[in-house]
């Protein structure tokens, strides 16, 4: 069942691309829709085991990568935290194809669409299941990819297209440091394993590098790294532009983008790794400062806009700002718990 969650959204999609012809446009919508439906319902039942039996889930399925220094296995973690954000991923998506299936119905491109939305759906679950960071940053990167063209789905609009190139190239900037996290990541620990990467980061502490005859803390330099990532993802300050011009995509693309996806993705990284990122004070001050900067700014920004979408997307930003500033608190549960209010409102 746990493997059955995160392929059928991917199968939602291939069926889409390959069988358009034979079932029409109303057969898209349904197939669609039913498979999504299905991987919710599981993800229920996997909620009620974890959560009243106590029972965390992992799955190893085939070898990605084995060259003798770096061995990478396609593997699957089932915890607590993963379960939360599969429960809201699949919920939200579900509603989103359900209400795309009005307000797309005059759309000569409906199919295009609705395969999109799952093989979103099937990235975003990649990335909250993965355990381990290459995985992860498939996932991530994914998620972006399909950002990209579900902004743009309306190509012959100029604004749609320019918006959606700003999102994607904006992400890059944020993705650059998050690769350079994953590259010393593996040359400290020499393993991109969750569990080897939470226990050694203590390690950390008073371990130093030299760059350009100055010393900065490792600890300090991994957390910034992975930090970058996170502002791009979940809109944070001097990164954040992009979000209030994603809404030049359908309704239904801005509502999946700021509650259950593109968003959810670096609040899920802060808190999947939060030992890395709580044991430098410095660096929780850090973050602290700017999602209390991030959710200031873009409040009084969202007080002086006309468009509706813009001052949801504003007000999006606000409450990402405040996510990001729990972690720096310490609060990784509140985080999570006004994620998933945010995600739902």
């Amino acid at each position: 069942m746990f493997l059955t969650i995160v392929i059928l959204p991917l199968l939602s999609c291939v069926a889409i691309l390959c069988f358009t012809r034979l079932i029409s446009f109303k057969g898209v919508c349904f197939i669609s829709t039913v498979i999504i439906s299905f991987s919710f319902f599981f993800s229920l039942i996997l909620a009620l085991e974890t959560f009243f039996y106590k029972g965390d889930g992992f799955l190893e399925t085939i070898v990605l990568l084995d060259t003798g220094f770096l061995f990478l296995r396609l593997t699957f973690l089932f915890d607590s935290l993963a379960i939360i954000l599969i429960v809201l991923v699949t919920l939200i998506s579900f509603l989103v194809h359900l209400y795309s299936v009005d307000y797309m119905r005059e759309d000569p491109h409906l199919p295009r669409f609705f395969a999109y939305l799952s093989i979103f759906t099937f990235f975003m679950l990649i990335l909250v299941t993965s355990n381990n960071l290459f995985q992860l940053f498939v996932g991530w990167e994914g998620v972006g990819l399909c950002s990209f063209l579900l902004i743009s789905f309306w190509f012959t609009r100029t604004q749609a297209n320019s918006s959606a190139l700003k999102a994607f190239l904006i992400n890059r900037v944020g993705d650059f440091g998050f690769s350079c996290g994953l590259f010393l990541t593996f040359f400290l620990f020499s393993s991109l394993e969750n569990v080897s990467f939470n226990g050694f980061v203590p390690l950390l502490t008073d371990s130093f590098i030299s760059i350009l005859g100055f010393e900065f803390n490792l600890n300090f330099i991994l957390s910034f790294s992975f930090f970058c990532g996170v502002a791009s993802k979940s809109a944070q300050f001097f990164l954040h532009t992009w979000l209030p011009d994603a809404m030049e995509g359908p309704t239904p693309v801005s509502a999946l983008i700021h509650a259950a996806t593109m968003v959810a993705a670096g609040v899920f990284l802060l808190s999947r790794f939060s030992s890395l990122f709580s044991s430098s004070a410095q660096f929780s001050i850090f973050i602290s400062l700017i999602g209390l900067l991030t959710s200031l700014l873009t409040s009084v920004i969202a007080c002086v806009q006309f468009d509706l979408k813009k001052i949801i997307a504003y007000s999006t930003c606000s409450q990402l700002g405040f996510m990001v500033a729990s972690v720096g608190l310490g609060g990784f549960s509140f985080s999570i718990f006004h994620l998933v209010n945010h995600a739902f409102f």
